[in-house]
């Protein structure tokens, strides 16, 4: 294995002797990142170590690094070091006083074969909503944890680039995008379940739990969510669970066309990827005159992207209060008159149970059972996001991977 490191004495040398020793070839021993960035195209290295500082490691070394497939390791002595790898979405972590055997081990242990068989490919559902908050993660979190409370291992993404909102949703840390890292391990040909375990994040337990990839914080990263990518991170997904449930964002501007520079990195190319790999599209609707109105604008284009016809409408946030008397028929009336969508599904606004929530940071079902808006999306996953009648033994298999995660 060709290395190159980027780490201050005497780690340089010490790593470099044992390296050596290992049987690899050292190609670079750089100063800094911006003199290994540099020396990239000449020493083609197989793995690069840099120190988790700003001096060795930035975003765009990563990023030319993850450019050409060349793996990374940060080695970090601190916790200021280990955030500030883990903020830029580095993170594969390894303590700088290790010996060098603790390095190739995280190496060959991640690029190596899983040693049970991957399952079945899983069901992808994307929910997509137009702007305007109609309740796109609201719905995909209710969506994630009722089919995971039917026995099912989900994987919740959040693949928005515009306002990622998963993780303040649930509570979750997004300092460290476990999404963004996803796709360039994915880019590098090191993904995989141990690394998508390893970078995900479980919500709740047992049962009724599902993992969590989180989006990225800082809108300004979109370009590390790219077609490829994303489409690469999904097929690794659908190997990894039964259900992958995924929070796109609302443009589905094709910005190809505004473009001189057809290779240039897409904004909307995360959400377009993302809906064209779904198998089940949930079309999320906020159920007001300005919501019904922008979804009834864009809901052509969805179906113009789409490659799967199985698209189910929900309404969101039915009451009378913004639509008048009736809502439920006046909101399924408008669809239909103006739209041709029959039969969707109404979710009845339920403020205060959203607003539990929200403050607590669970799933609608864990602090409201009883909630009509919950009660509502477990039917919408019943009647058609899952089959008819599921198979004993697939859910028990289910069931006991959603519990292996503790262990």
């Amino acid at each position: 294995m060709r290395v190159a490191l980027a780490v201050p004495s005497p780690h340089d040398s010490r790593l470099a002797g044992e390296a050596v020793r290992h049987g690899h070839e050292i190609v670079m021993r750089a100063d800094g990142g911006d003199e290994l960035v540099d020396s990239l195209d000449a020493t083609r290295p197989d793995l690069v170590v840099l120190w988790a500082n700003p001096h060795y490691l930035s975003y765009g070394a990563l990023t030319e690094c993850d450019a050409r497939g060349v793996r990374v390791l940060a080695a970090v002595s601190t916790d200021e070091e280990r955030r500030y790898a883990t903020g830029i979405g580095l993170y594969d972590l390894v303590d700088g006083e290790a010996e060098w055997p603790v390095f190739e081990e995280l190496v060959l242990g991640a690029s190596s074969p899983p040693a049970v068989q991957a399952a079945p490919r899983g069901t992808v559902v994307a929910v997509w909503g137009p702007a305007g908050s109609p309740g796109r993660t609201t719905i995909a979190i209710g969506i994630a944890a009722e089919i995971a409370a039917a026995g099912f291992t989900v994987a919740l993404c959040d693949v928005d680039t515009h306002s990622a909102a998963v993780a303040p949703a649930l509570g979750l840390m997004d300092e460290a995008p476990g999404f963004a890292a996803a796709c360039r391990l994915a880019a590098a040909g090191s993904l995989d379940r141990r690394e998508l375990e390893r970078i995900g994040q479980r919500h709740g337990a047992d049962l009724g739990g599902f993992w969590v990839l989180t989006g990225i914080g800082q809108p300004n990263r979109w370009p590390e969510l790219s077609g490829e990518r994303v489409r690469a991170t999904i097929e690794e997904c659908r190997r990894w669970v039964d259900y992958v449930v995924l929070d796109t964002g609302f443009s589905l501007e094709n910005d190809e066309e505004i473009s001189s520079d057809l290779f240039a990195p897409r904004r909307n190319a995360a959400t377009l990827t993302a809906l064209r790999e779904a198998d089940h599209i949930v079309s999320v609707a906020a159920s007001d005159p300005i919501g019904l109105s922008r979804f009834l604008r864009s809901h052509g284009d969805l179906a113009d992207i789409a490659v799967t016809d199985r698209i189910t409408v929900v309404a969101n946030k039915v009451r009378g209060s913004a639509i008048g008397l009736n809502p439920a028929g006046q909101v399924a009336q408008t669809l239909a008159r103006f739209g041709g969508i029959e039969s969707p599904v109404l979710v009845p606004w339920d403020q205060s149970g959203c607003d539990a929530a929200i403050l607590s940071g669970r799933t609608l079902d864990e602090v409201a059972p009883r909630s009509p808006a919950r009660l509502a999306m477990q039917q919408l996953v019943s009647d058609h996001l899952l089959p008819a009648r599921a198979d004993p033994a697939r859910r028990r298999r289910a069931v006991a991977g959603s519990r292996l995660w503790r262990r």
